[in-house]
């Protein structure tokens, strides 16, 4: 710490803006090196934000958007403007740790404000600006200042939480797979490819193969938590190159409505449990992005893709012999279950077998159609899993329709010794994966997944 301004006099609002930008409690002083130094201990509440995002009232002594060091007592205090309402910080001194710029790429207040209070004044003498996207990922640093996107990153980090604890408790085992790989590991997804001494390796488009091989080695039931990157030029307000994807395998006894199962009990944990734990979090994310939480049923609803396209054509959607959903028969669908089963998250199986991996199971009664399923959280794919194929000749004869050759010498590695686990035998396994951002975005309702991402 440098050179810094001298102490300023606390008067009650000093301390109640100190008080409302999170700081708990402070401890005694060390000794200065000079006159206008001073080193302060601080203890701030982690739970909350942190003091930096609150701007400080006390004229020329203190500027916005700076790092400061406080010297004072608790007292009690009843003051309902602030994030401790019953406690305050009576200042003795404040010192200024680090400036910013006077005119900074733009005010955290505007950035914190919701679009509703943007529009409403724009009708007054003094309309409020308003924060681009763009704007906002440039600037990331200075976004994560408002209470909304602070809020979000621990929401993220409560779901990933949740998601280990819900894994934890079925007894599976969390794994943790290649990223860089001989080949691809997700069919039909695009794949970032570097230079492997001398040979092309590939970064991970999913822990797909790896996990299936976890199975196979009699792991049980197995999780990831993880980063997922896929070379998809789809600049969309849902999709990402690069982010956490969060996944599951398991044997399955009889039917992969055993895995769907887990996967509902594990949604419905990690929703409630932001609900329950964490309604701070959401109320400061919901006052600047409104949102209702979502209607999650205790057990899952699950439509099979024949009647999910049967429904929508009887709602008028030209969708003709479909063998995938648009995203806007997605959102169509989600409404229509909204509407008929009052939930807001389901699953559709049965996709038809050409849309899907390889090593996807097709079923018994119709090879057209296989053992996948998807599910939907507000109309929109959030998580997509499927039965695995573990029969060798019948995996041979998969990856043979969609026009590969398991003798190929241009097979990649890891696909040939993903092929020759099952030759050792495997159980019957299902599982599916998802990805963190989308999952966050999707349940607060954010207009932009990269509003859930923390870069």
């Amino acid at each position: 710490v440098g050179p810094a301004a001298a102490p300023v006099a606390a008067p009650e609002e000093v301390a109640r803006t100190f008080l409302a930008s999170r700081l708990a409690a402070a401890a005694t002083p060390r000794t200065p090196r000079t006159r206008k130094e001073a080193f302060v201990d601080l203890l701030v509440d982690p739970e909350l934000h942190t003091y930096r995002q609150a701007r400080a009232l006390v004229g020329d002594g203190l500027d916005e958007d700076l790092y400061a060091a406080a010297r004072g007592a608790l007292a009690a205090a009843d003051v309902a403007s602030c994030s401790r309402a019953t406690v305050e910080l009576r200042l003795e001194s404040v010192l200024v740790v680090a400036r910013a710029p006077a005119t900074l790429p733009f005010l955290v207040e505007d950035a914190a404000r919701s679009d509703a209070a943007i529009a409403e004044s724009q009708a007054t003498d003094r309309p409020f600006a308003a924060v681009g996207q763009d704007a906002r990922l440039d600037y990331r640093w200075l976004d994560l200042r408002t209470p909304a996107a602070a809020a979000v990153v621990r929401l993220q980090a409560a779901v990933g939480r949740l998601f280990r604890d819900a894994m934890d408790a079925a007894d599976f085992v969390e794994i943790h797979s290649p990223k860089l790989i001989a080949g691809e590991s997700e069919s039909g997804a695009g794949v970032f490819t570097t230079d492997y001494f001398g040979e092309t390796a590939c970064l991970a488009q999913s822990p797909q193969l790896y996990k299936q091989l976890a199975v196979a080695g009699d792991l049980g039931g197995v999780y990831e938590v993880g980063p997922v990157f896929r070379a998809e030029n789809s600049n969309t307000r849902r999709h990402l190159c690069e982010f956490t994807g969060l996944d599951f395998e398991m044997p399955i006894v009889a039917h992969y409505g055993e895995a769907i199962a887990v996967g509902h009990a594990t949604f419905k944990r990690i929703f409630d449990g932001l609900e329950r734990d964490h309604a701070d979090l959401l109320a400061a994310v919901r006052a600047q992005f409104p949102s209702d939480p979502p209607v999650v049923g205790d057990a899952p609803l699950v439509l099979p893709f024949a009647e999910a396209c049967d429904a929508l054509r009887a709602a008028g959607r030209d969708i003709g012999a479909a063998d995938d959903l648009s995203g806007a028969d997605e959102l169509a669908l989600g409404a229509l279950v909204k509407e008929t089963h009052g939930v807001d998250f389901f699953v559709v199986d049965r996709y038809p077998s050409a849309i899907r991996p390889f090593y996807t199971m097709p079923c018994a009664d119709d090879p057209a159609a296989s053992n996948s399923y998807d599910f939907f959280l507000r109309g929109q794919e959030i998580c997509s899993g499927a039965q695995r194929v573990h029969d060798p000749a019948l995996l041979h004869a998969s990856l043979a329709a969609k026009g590969l050759d398991a003798d190929a010498s241009d097979l990649s590695k890891s696909l040939k010794s993903y092929l020759e686990a099952f030759d050792h035998g495997a159980p019957p396994h299902a599982g599916c994966g998802f990805g963190l951002e989308r999952v966050v975005f999707l349940y607060l309702g954010l207009d932009n997944i990269r509003k859930a991402s923390l870069f």
